[in-house]
Parts: structure tokens; C-alpha cells; sequence
């Protein structure tokens, strides 16, 4: 794999645009080649305006001085934007369904710390609605400037997201359906929560903005981000210092809208009626 070091962090747009372009001229499948590529950010410091915008939205309390555990995703994700916006990765941007996110923090952030960002594709795996791509974020101490020593992981993901398309497995099996968790709070979604989330995360991507532009990809309405989603569950449910994060996207939150939020130890889900959008858990320790 080859390090790509940048100078700064990308601006979002370009590569949107560029994803949609290149779109209609991908063919996804699991053994497709895909960048070799690591993108790395040194010399990362936290804008701390954006930060506080962030955990308003979310829910977090704000002024805490070590960062959300779902921040460093924002951080990270205008280099993975990067990637699978490029002319060499196989998957079309359009239409591409963030579905799982596994997150394990090794040390907490604090928000004035100094980072180094890595990101990557990491594989193409089939999967029985299509192709998936896992893509590892990862956050690392600052360097030092004489010896270029970097640290240990501090915090790391690894997200999936799925192509469809018709595959060779047959039709896809049905999940089996889980029973609903306690539920602990309603909350009503406003109509803006998508368009707040973008400015506060600067992931502008249509479908999130407007009833207008998420028609043209097939939603009534405008949808929630997965990752505000999972982030408003976290500040609810709550986050060791140390830990383990995964969830699962199963189903788009429409807004404006109402859902259930739901928790038992350490489980935790987001419903709208019968129909589960988010469900994962946080563990206190690295597995």
C-alpha cells in the first residue's frame, strides 16, 4: 500500500460531484480492483466552533475536552471521500448505502490534541445484496517533528458500504427480526436535521438536504445521516472512555419524522412504528 500524505483536509464538494460523474460508468463486483492507496493527514488539530456545532446537533454535552467517540469519522471522512470518489475505485458513489460502522476507541481524544488521520479501503467482499467495500479510519498521536515518530492507534473504524446489484447467491435471505429493547425516550425529527448535521459535519450530500433533491434518488423525503443517527443513539445512550462501538444502518430515517429510541445494557436501537433504523452496542473495553 502507498502513503499519499496531504497537506490539508479536502474539501467534500469536488469529490461528490466527482462521484456523481463517474457514476453511471462503474461496474461493481467483489473482485474488482480497487486504490492501493493510504491517505494520510498530519498535523491535525480540531476546529473547535465545528466541534461544539457537532455536539449540539448530536446531542452531546458540549465543552467535554476529549471529542465524541463518532467525531474522528467527520475528521476522516472527506479522505475517504476522496478515495471512493476516484476514477479507480470500482463501486458508483450514487447509491452507495453506508451500512455498518465498527468504532474502538484505545485512549480518549482530547479536543485540543494535535492527530495524524489515516484512511484506506481495506477490501471488496460480496455480500447478498451486492458488492461491499470496508474502508478503516484511523487516528494516531501527532508526530514529532525531529524524529517523525508517529504513535499507536488511538481510535480506529471500519465502515461498509454497499453497491447493489444483482448477484449470483439468489434472492437475499430475510433477517430474523428482533425484539423491540425498552423504549426510553420519543424524539420528533425535525425537517432540518439533515441540512444542520451538513453544516455542522460538512457531508452535503442531497439525499440529506431537501425533499426536492432526495426524490431524484428514489426518497420521499429528505433522510437523516446514518452517522447522526447513530450519534444522537451514543450521546443517549452514553460512551466509556474506552471502548468498543458497533451499529448497523437497517433502514433510512425519513424527515421530518418521529422514532423511538430504545436501550438495555449494552444494547441500543433507534425505531420509527415496527421498523428498526439503527441497532448496535457499546462495550467498555477493546475486544
Amino acid at each position: 500500500m502507498t502513503d499519499v500524505v496531504l497537506r490539508r483536509s479536502p474539501a467534500l464538494a469536488p469529490f461528490l460531484a466527482r462521484g456523481a460523474l463517474l457514476s453511471p460508468f462503474k461496474r461493481p463486483r467483489p473482485d474488482a480492483g480497487f486504490p492501493r492507496t493510504r491517505l494520510v493527514l498530519p498535523g491535525l488539530r480540531v476546529d473547535l466552533a465545528r466541534l461544539a456545532a457537532y455536539e449540539r446537533v448530536c446531542g452531546f454535552a458540549t465543552g467535554d475536552d476529549a471529542l465524541p467517540v463518532t467525531y474522528p469519522h467527520v475528521l476522516g471522512f472527506p479522505l475517504a471521500m476522496r478515495l471512493m470518489s476516484a476514477r479507480d475505485f470500482p463501486l458508483p458513489l450514487l447509491g452507495l448505502v453506508h451500512t455498518s460502522i465498527g468504532i474502538t476507541q484505545h485512549r480518549p481524544l482530547p479536543a485540543t490534541g494535535v492527530y495524524e488521520l489515516s484512511v484506506y479501503v481495506a477490501e471488496l467482499a460480496p455480500h447478498r445484496r451486492g458488492t461491499e467495500a470496508r474502508v478503516v479510519t484511523e487516528v494516531r498521536g501527532g508526530s514529532d517533528v525531529v524524529s517523525g515518530v508517529v504513535s499507536d492507534v488511538l481510535w480506529e473504524s471500519s465502515s461498509t458500504y454497499l453497491a447493489r446489484h444483482r448477484t449470483s447467491s439468489g434472492p437475499a435471505a430475510e433477517r430474523a427480526e428482533q425484539a423491540p429493547l425498552p423504549p426510553l425516550a420519543e424524539w420528533r425529527l425535525a425537517g432540518d436535521i439533515g441540512r444542520r448535521y451538513a453544516t455542522a459535519s460538512g457531508d452535503r450530500n442531497p439525499i440529506h438536504l431537501h425533499p426536492l433533491t432526495a426524490r431524484l434518488f428514489g426518497f420521499p423525503r429528505a433522510i437523516a445521516h446514518g452517522m447522526w443517527t447513530v450519534a444522537r443513539c451514543l450521546a443517549a445512550h452514553g460512551t466509556p472512555q474506552v471502548g468498543v462501538v458497533r451499529a448497523e444502518f437497517r433502514a433510512p430515517v425519513l424527515l421530518p419524522g418521529t422514532v423511538t429510541y430504545g436501550s438495555e445494557g449494552d444494547r441500543f436501537e433507534l425505531r420509527g412504528g415496527d421498523r428498526l433504523h439503527v441497532a448496535g452496542t457499546v462495550n467498555g473495553s477493546p475486544a
